[in-house]
């Protein structure tokens, strides 16, 4: 996936995205598959361009909705940050899910005269960033701590913190929700292997590390 500049440099830099081994048999069947990998991997980094074009990046944890026919990425920022400041001068925004990944070695191959590689999974989310007021941030946090918290009553959620220690602390974020406007994958698991190097592939990933062993799951599923 390539996207075009999205701001002119005086620099002549440009600003691209790609997708490594984007062809079709690198490809979930179902969208939902997509939207059940974006919510199992909520920490995410989000792309954009400052206002000399170049690129900036933020790493923060959101929220997915679907409201009617629309997908709603939600999170929020600190103020008067490098990233902060181009997403208000240049809403335009690429938001990147991704998950364990692992080095394949073409010894697992049964044909071993081949290239090792990477397996991976990967979303891109193409979207307008539009900063939101007081009132959604409050909920945000509300929601953002429930989600991640799980219980119910724990001191840390919303509810049972100070109001001033809350509006001390919202004073220096800011949130925001991004429309979905286009949605690109990746979800290279050795589909063109053979059906033995795809198993060999999954039986040496399993005896890795974690990221290995959640390939090897992923490879499986």
């Amino acid at each position: 996936m390539k996207l075009k500049p999205l701001l002119h440099s005086p620099y002549k830099f440009i600003f691209q995205f790609y997708l490594m081994y984007d062809i079709a048999y690198f490809k979930a069947n179902e969208q939902q598959e997509l939207l059940d990998f974006m919510q199992a991997n909520p920490f995410v980094t989000i792309c954009g361009v400052d206002r000399n074009g170049l690129p900036i990046a933020a790493q923060i944890p959101i929220l997915i909705k679907q409201v009617q026919d629309k997908l709603i990425i939600s999170g929020h920022l600190m103020r008067k940050q490098d990233h902060t400041n181009a997403f208000e001068l240049n809403p335009n925004t690429l938001v990147i899910f991704s998950a364990p990944s692992a080095f394949v070695s073409a010894s697992w191959y049964t044909n071993k005269g081949q290239a090792s590689t990477w397996n991976y999974q990967t979303v891109h989310a193409i979207g307008k960033m539009k900063m939101q007021d007081e009132a959604h941030l409050y909920q945000l946090l509300t929601d953002l701590t429930m989600h991640f918290e799980k219980e119910a009553d724990a001191p840390s959620q919303v509810k049972n913190l100070d109001p001033m220690y809350m509006q001390q602390n919202m004073k220096a974020i800011v949130s925001f929700d991004i429309e979905v406007t286009e949605l690109k994958h990746v979800f290279k698991l050795s589909q063109n292997r053979d059906e033995t190097s795809h198993q060999n592939i999954q039986n040496e990933l399993s005896k890795g590390d974690a990221g290995c062993k959640y390939m090897a799951a992923a490879m499986k599923r």
